[in-house]
């Protein structure tokens, strides 16, 4: 595909964040040479101090500001999206339009101005549902009636370009469908680094009924590079990882780091006063909140439906999932090193 390019360049957006930066790292590694987005460049350079990384400073919500940064490269990868505000508690649909769905139109638009003709869009499992039980693949998409709104701005987004894709025949993009991210460099740090350090500092008030889909971002950077060389013009591709409990996650770090999981359980009523606290202590942190109340709200209705086939993304891209213990022994130690946690006791 890129046989005959030497050192391909690719722009990536949303580069800092906890799969941007796995990404960036690992074309690296494969001989790429990265244009990195970033909406601060000094976080920028604190990510990536010491690698080979030119800074595009910039963002979704002014693409027109950075859109010469696009010339010259041969592939876009679209990670960047606007999320962590979102689960503060409070209506952000004006904000979630503006960067995941016009900022992705805008982007496309830019990237096919300045000669891309291929990309990688990072969607989310959020555009997929199923009964409870049901092991949900690609095509059972969700209704925009059934989705919070950071879940509707992610599916808009994916219209936004199976849209481009229909009106552009020369352009070639597949879709990325990550789970609950987990993993070393989440500098952030986003909701689930933020729920591993709440449970190393012993901050987590129990164990909340609900379950997820646990993945590596390294593995779903891998994906993604995967799509790219095997994947097939508007296809969607899960990443999702492996269904898990909240309380089997909290057993996996308790086993890792010795810290003791918490034993209460938590029924909902108790999370909606957690989540209006949560969304209260986000306010005046800027930190995501560990629960919102739309984030109970959706967990409540999520239950049952976290366990995704990936029988096309294992045929097709060759994909595979590392050990959650893995994962989360590398996430730990980042935090250690990095100051975040003092040691694994």
């Amino acid at each position: 595909m890129l046989a005959n390019t030497i050192m391909p360049i690719a722009f990536v957006t949303g580069a800092t964040g906890l799969l941007g930066n796995n990404l960036v790292r690992l074309l690296l590694t494969e001989g790429w040479t990265v244009r990195a987005l970033a909406r601060s460049r000094e976080k920028a350079e604190r990510q990536f101090d010491g690698l080979e990384v030119e800074v595009v400073e910039g963002d979704l919500g002014n693409v027109s500001g950075f859109a010469k940064g696009l010339e010259g490269a041969d592939v876009l990868f679209h990670t960047a999206a606007y999320f962590r505000e979102s689960y503060q508690g409070g209506s952000h649909w004006g904000d979630l339009y503006r960067i995941n769905v016009q900022g992705t139109s805008e982007l496309l638009e830019a990237a096919y101005r300045a000669g891309i003709r291929r990309a990688i869009h990072t969607s989310s499992v959020a555009i997929l549902d199923g009964a409870p039980g049901a092991l949900i693949d690609e095509t059972m998409r969700r209704r925009e009636e059934d989705a919070d709104d950071y879940y509707r701005s992610k599916i808009q987004a994916d219209s936004a370009v199976d849209k481009f894709l229909s009106s552009h025949p020369d352009f070639w993009a597949a879709f990325v469908l990550p789970g609950w991210m987990h993993g070393p460099g989440d500098i952030g740090p986003t909701s689930a680094g933020q729920m591993v350090l709440d449970f190393l500092h012993r901050r987590l008030p129990g164990i909340v009924p609900g379950n997820f889909s646990f993945v590596d971002a390294r593995d779903v950077a891998r994906a993604q590079l995967l799509a790219l060389e095997n994947g097939r013009r508007g296809e969607r591709y899960l990443a999702a990882g492996r269904n898990m409990t909240v309380g089997e996650l909290c057993i996996a770090l308790e086993n890792l780091t010795k810290v003791p999981a918490p034993t209460r359980k938590l029924p909902f009523a108790i999370l909606y006063l957690v989540g209006a606290l949560g969304e209260l202590q986000a306010r005046l942190t800027g930190k995501p909140a560990l629960l919102s109340m739309d984030g109970v709200k959706l967990m409540k209705r999520e239950q049952g439906r976290t366990n995704f086939n990936h029988a096309k993304s294992i045929g097709e891209l060759k994909l595979r999932f590392r050990p959650v213990e893995e994962t989360l022994r590398d996430e730990v130690k980042w935090y250690c090193d990095n100051g975040y946690y003092s040691a694994m006791r």
